[in-house]
């Protein structure tokens, strides 16, 4: 009784496994030449790469959806088949869109590696990059399980309930979703405007970072003891941060010391000269050393001086700072800050000794 319910899906089936072969004999013959075709190019081979996976499922599938599509309407369970099949086709498109998007967006970032010396510009599209491709490719998926409920046509019944009566479910979900969408158009506003980028050193919470990662709902700030900040888009818009590699890497740092008023400041300019001349962290802009307070015991100095990224700077301060007071000690031992008391006076407050 099943046997003879279910014969006419014998020259069906048979059809569907030739068209099936077929389509994966045409992907994997296609696939070779793409592939080969791809090589002449970075931003085409990445996305030939990351697609690869995802359509070989996708022709198969688009093969048996045709073969259903013309199978006689009386097969038994045929609109089922032919449903299933459809919802792992638009799945696989919806994976093979995805796929397509991530390969642009790695392949954008392949043709503008950070690695340079200068790497602004590169800075800049690698955060575009990432972020609007991560928006593209959240507006896929709901757009691939929108036509997947689509085919239910339940699914679009209650669709439609649920527009006709969205008062109330409407304001409740959308105060529910608010920070989501806050964080959206933060990540639109990051994406165009690009007050921070990847790479770059931020100072938050009085937090001293690189942004590692942005995300569509957060970004990963990596700080120099290798803790991990996750701040949310949402607060960039809000609050003001600093930023040291805005339009540059090019950084001014500072030394202070406090000395006596009896150190000669020309033999420690020149100390602090031949000190950035041999340090490989300068970038040979500034080193001055001027004296930027005067109290009742000491005088204090600054040294500015310059580097072309902060990590160097904060080793060119360091090295300087060492230097400068190892000087001091070795040049002008008398000249290290200390407390200056008038043997006179002290000998005034003292009592006079009874003569015997």
């Amino acid at each position: 009784m099943f046997w003879n319910a279910y014969a006419p899906w014998l020259p069906v089936l048979g059809v569907a496994a030739v068209a099936a072969l077929l389509a994966l004999v045409a992907q994997r013959v296609g696939r070779r030449v793409v592939f080969r075709l791809a090589r002449f190019s970075p931003l085409l081979d990445s996305v030939v790469h990351e697609s690869d996976r995802a359509a070989g499922f996708v022709f198969p599938l688009a093969a048996l959806q045709a073969v259903w599509q013309g199978a006689p309407s009386d097969l038994p369970s045929i609109e089922g088949v032919h449903h299933a099949t459809g919802l792992l086709l638009i799945a696989s498109l919806t994976w093979l869109a995805m796929s397509a998007l991530r390969g642009v967006a790695e392949g954008v970032i392949k043709l503008h590696p950070v690695e340079a010396t200068d790497n602004l510009q590169a800075r800049r599209i690698h955060t575009q990059t990432r972020v609007l491709s991560r928006i593209a490719m959240g507006a896929a998926l709901v757009a691939g399980v929108a036509f997947a409920l689509m085919t239910f046509p339940g699914a679009r019944q209650l669709g439609a309930s649920l527009l006709a009566s969205a008062g109330v479910a409407g304001l409740v979900a959308g105060i529910a979703a608010r920070s989501v969408f806050g964080n959206l158009i933060a990540g639109l506003q990051i994406a165009l405007s690009q007050p921070f980028r990847i790479d770059d050193v931020l100072i938050i919470e009085g937090e001293w970072g690189r942004v590692e990662e942005i995300t569509g709902t957060y970004v990963v700030l990596r700080i120099w003891d290798e803790r991990r900040l996750i701040i949310p888009l949402q607060w960039f818009v809000e609050h003001p941060f600093q930023n040291w590699t805005r339009s540059s890497a090019e950084l001014l740092g500072t030394v202070f010391l406090s000395v006596d008023y009896s150190l000669p400041l020309e033999p420690l300019r020149q100390e602090a000269r031949r000190v950035c001349e041999a340090s490989p962290d300068w970038d040979q802009r500034v080193c001055l050393v001027q004296v930027t307070d005067a109290t009742e015991r000491s005088m204090q100095l600054r040294v500015l001086v310059s580097s072309a990224s902060s990590g160097q700077n904060f080793d060119l301060r360091c090295a300087v700072r060492e230097a400068l007071i190892a000087f001091i000690q070795r040049e002008h031992p008398a000249s290290l800050p200390r407390l200056r008391t008038d043997l006179n006076a002290v000998d005034k407050l003292l009592p006079v000794p009874a003569v015997a």
